[in-house]
């Protein structure tokens, strides 16, 4: 077993039954030792949401990709038929009778480890706030306004806005607006 390929593949789970998903192959790796071998890693794709309640802010963590299992294994026929048939999965991602798989590049992305150069050349447009910006895309394009907030590692800015004879606030990411000269 020289050659062994690890590779990432996507399960479609029915929504909300993720996390059950994940439990029910993490339960069958440690019963069955030839899936264990070939099977190294079940993710959920999760991302941080704070709000605030009450006063105090809140840190939730919630599924970035609703309905999908990450799954990186070196994938044979038996591999493959063992996930398919795993309760509440509906199959793999792309919908063959053979899985694909994912880009490493696309699974870093999903898991936070971006290694993009467009992700590189944002972190080059830091944005100030009291700047003045104009919204070049989007459902608001054409709008001036006035950067509030910079949110650093989401890329996104809180832009007020004036509609309608109010002041709004928007958020949009760095490639939605364009400094006013």
């Amino acid at each position: 077993m020289a050659d062994i390929e690890n590779k990432w593949y996507v399960l479609r789970a029915i929504s909300g039954k993720e996390s059950k998903v994940k439990e029910y192959i993490d339960a069958q790796l440690r019963m069955n030792s030839k899936l264990a071998e070939r099977v190294f890693e079940v993710l959920l794709p999760m991302e941080k949401h704070t709000s605030l309640r009450n006063g105090k802010r809140v840190v939730k963590e919630k599924l970035s990709l609703p309905g999908y299992v990450l799954v990186q294994a070196n994938m044979t026929p038996d591999v493959a038929s063992t996930l398919r048939f795993i309760p509440n999965v509906l199959g793999f991602l792309g919908g063959t009778s053979e899985p694909t798989p994912v880009r490493q590049a696309d699974v870093n992305r999903l898991l936070g480890n971006v290694e993009d150069v467009e992700a590189g050349n944002m972190q080059d447009v830091p944005y100030n706030v009291g700047e003045s910006v104009k919204v070049i895309e989007g459902p608001f394009s054409g709008f001036h306004g006035v950067i509030e907030d910079v949110n650093t590692e989401k890329h996104k800015l809180k832009v007020m806005v004036m509609i309608f004879g109010r002041q709004n606030p928007l958020e949009l990411s760095f490639m939605q607006v364009a400094r006013e000269e």
